[in-house]
């Protein structure tokens, strides 16, 4: 009765693993360049001496669904999307190089260049881009950034860093909700990349399938739980027939 009840724990464990990542694609169906995370079971054997018989399900993470958001056009100067697969370096949490695909940007308070969610933007030589104050920043299709201030002619501040992945050092979606190299080590500035100005990409969530996934993953859960209760009842009535005086 006890291999019953550990394979619908494992199952009910991983539906419910799954449930958390399919409720955090669908709360990011609209954030910008999110990429939706994706899930699949396998069956793990346990191992140690009488647990050869007893099999796990386990929830793992294969990686992100790789295909372009839908692009919205806000017409807003400081907003651009990559073309092909080219991201933005920006600088995580963690104080390490990062990238993502969210191409919303503006000028903090101390000049620094940021995306809309905080992040500072790193340039083609791996350092934040500092702006003029006052200055009217100009972006261009190739990543060039121009400032000008007043009537002075315009003047070169920086080029942001767009980087493309290798099928060698693919990208590795982190806790942070960055993207880094599975090496760890920074990828080369992409010069060949360019921009779609005026454009930001949308998330590539698809918020109907997500749903209809949770529900079938809501299903699965209640399922391994009642398997469970029948065990427990399985067993409880195997105990009453053999505390029976024959």
């Amino acid at each position: 009765m006890d291999r019953l009840i550990y394979t619908a724990m494992t199952g009910a464990n991983a539906a419910e693993h799954r449930q958390a990542i399919l409720a955090n694609n669908l709360a990011n169906a609209n954030t910008n360049g999110f990429r939706a995370e994706l899930s699949t079971y396998r069956s793990v054997p346990v191992r140690g001496d009488g647990s050869t018989t007893r099999v796990m399900a386990l929830e793992a993470t294969p990686g992100f669904l790789d295909l372009p958001g839908s692009p919205q056009r806000t017409g807003r100067a400081m907003d651009a999307m990559t073309t092909g697969n080219s991201w933005f370096a920006v600088q995580g949490r963690d104080g390490t190089e990062a990238y993502t695909r969210n191409g919303s940007f503006e000028v903090a308070p101390d000049g620094t260049l940021k995306t809309n969610n905080g992040l500072t933007v790193f340039s083609d030589g791996s350092a934040p881009i500092t702006v003029p104050t006052g200055a009217e920043v100009t972006l261009g299709s190739d990543g060039t950034l121009s400032a000008k201030v007043g009537n002075q002619p315009s003047t070169g501040i920086g080029r942001l860093k767009l980087a493309t992945p290798t099928a060698d050092d693919p990208l590795q979606r982190g806790d942070d909700g960055l993207f880094r190299p599975a090496s760890g080590a920074p990828m080369a500035n992409d010069t060949n990349a360019r921009l779609q100005l005026g454009v930001i990409e949308g998330s590539n969530v698809n918020a109907i399938e997500t749903m209809v996934n949770m529900i079938q993953a809501a299903r699965q859960f209640d399922t391994q739980t009642k398997l469970m209760t029948t065990a427990e009842a399985d067993d409880r009535s195997a105990a009453q027939l053999l505390s029976m005086q024959g």
